[in-house]
């Protein structure tokens, strides 16, 4: 059987893969699962949820509510919330789990349900297992009577402890900063704009009126041409660009320039030294951030951790070596004295902080790194396990090494969800960067 959980819950098409029934089972076994060393208290367990505006969320969240109800656990519905704004009311409210309902960047028909234990931390992957076995294993009869769970909806004070973590988390004055913020018609849509004001910046927002139907269209991180274009018709000093649940956070300088989320990170990263915050002196990204960040941290002295693609292996790296900041060139960004998970709304702060802080335009503070040109391909194959051991592959990633030298790097992974293999290739040149990507996917088809 197929495994339930992906790299960050369980996601497909709403309705369809992700149906109501299964949410209702799945909240069931959550419940019974992460509260089972609850029982014994005199304090009924309690659960948190949480959405985006996207029209399956509504129904989704009803029914984990009700399968959680079903084994006891009081429920606490926290409305629209970005996932972050989720992990940490997990912890402030001192829930014992946190869910929230979301397809992140993914478009409105899909959705997701991401797990949160307490203190608002994403499970480990033996737990995940572990409810997908006690899915199997439920009974149709629960608890009865004064032993149901509550449904409380909805908190009216989830959001205004969230700002106020936001504010006691950045405190630098940003008035003279004007700033325009995409909110991606997603879970940030007041959130966002509201931080940011209270923090005195001047604020614009767009993609900002999500009406269930509209989350990711055309707009947020996914789509930077619309915050490019904002950002030079208001003369702002910079944009930020959200996704639809506002973990991640892409920002553009004043003249319209891309600001991704390794320049976001080696921005920060130099910031957090300079503060003497920078635990270890070092950075945790993963092996997908561009080798010009690998150089710009040699270059100022800090050192750089890699782990594998995908926001918990960052996380787990960052919790295993006690450090301080790490992140995805996607944007997705962990400060752990501040957040249990990436948080987009955090990210903008902290980089308008810096700018207000130096003095510096957001192109100058992003110049500590020069970012390489990616080629990246993706190869359909037959069988993914074959590659790497194949001895023509292995010959021809000889060669582009060779060719590259300390220039450049490649980079050859499987798909996680698909019959494809990926090639990425960086290199001091576009036209070299696309011409040893090319010899490598062709090495790769050949398999």
């Amino acid at each position: 059987m197929t495994r339930l959980f992906g790299t960050d819950g369980v996601r497909g098409l709403a309705n369809e893969a992700l149906t109501a029934p299964l949410a209702l089972k799945l909240g069931a076994a959550a419940a019974t699962v992460l509260t089972k060393d609850r029982r014994s208290g005199k304090r009924r367990p309690v659960a948190l949820i949480g959405r985006d505006p996207r029209v399956s969320g509504e129904m989704l969240a009803a029914a984990m509510a009700a399968g959680m109800a079903s084994k006891g656990v009081d429920v606490l519905r926290v409305g629209v919330i970005p996932t972050p704004g989720l992990a940490f009311l997990t912890d402030d409210y001192g829930a014992d789990i946190g869910v929230m309902i979301s397809a992140s960047h993914n478009p409105m028909p899909d959705n997701g349900i991401k797990f949160f234990s307490a203190g608002g931390h994403k499970l480990p992957d033996d737990i995940e297992d572990e409810i997908e076995r006690a899915m199997d294993e439920l009974e149709e009869t629960g608890p009865t009577g004064t032993s149901i769970g509550r449904v409380i909806e909805e908190a009216p004070d989830a959001q205004s402890r969230y700002l106020a973590h936001l504010a006691d988390a950045v405190s630098t004055d940003l008035s003279g900063i004007k700033v325009v913020v995409d909110c991606a018609n997603g879970a940030a849509f007041e959130v966002a704009p509201k931080a940011y004001a209270a923090a005195g910046a001047d604020v614009t927002a767009i993609f900002n009126k999500p009406d269930a139907y509209n989350i990711n269209d055309g707009a947020g991180s996914t789509h930077m041409e619309q915050i490019q274009r904002a950002v030079v018709e208001h003369g702002a000093d910079l944009g930020l660009a959200h996704d639809g649940d506002a973990d991640r956070c892409l920002a553009v300088d004043a003249e319209g320039n891309v600001v991704d989320g390794d320049q976001i990170m080696a921005v920060l990263a130099t910031a957090m030294r300079d503060n003497n915050s920078l635990r270890s002196n070092t950075l945790v990204a993963t092996v997908m951030s561009n080798l010009g960040l690998k150089q710009a941290m040699k270059r100022e002295g800090i050192e750089m951790r890699e782990t594998k693609v995908g926001d918990r292996y960052v996380l787990e790296e960052l919790n295993r070596g006690d450090f301080s900041l790490g992140g995805e060139q996607s944007g997705h960004i962990v400060v752990p004295e501040h957040a249990t998970t990436g948080d987009g709304v955090l990210s903008g702060l902290m980089l308008m902080a810096r700018m207000a802080e130096t003095g510096k335009s957001l192109a100058e503070l992003a110049s500590v790194m020069t970012v390489l040109p990616q080629t990246l391909i993706n190869v359909p194959v037959s069988d993914k396990s074959r590659i790497l051991d194949d001895e023509s592959v292995t010959a021809a990633i000889r060669e582009a090494e060779a060719e590259l030298g300390d220039t450049g790097r490649v980079l050859l992974r499987p798909s996680g969800t698909e019959e494809l293999f990926r090639v990425m290739v960086e290199a001091a040149e576009e036209e070299q960067a696309r011409k040893v990507a090319g010899q490598l996917a062709a090495a790769v088809a050949a398999v």
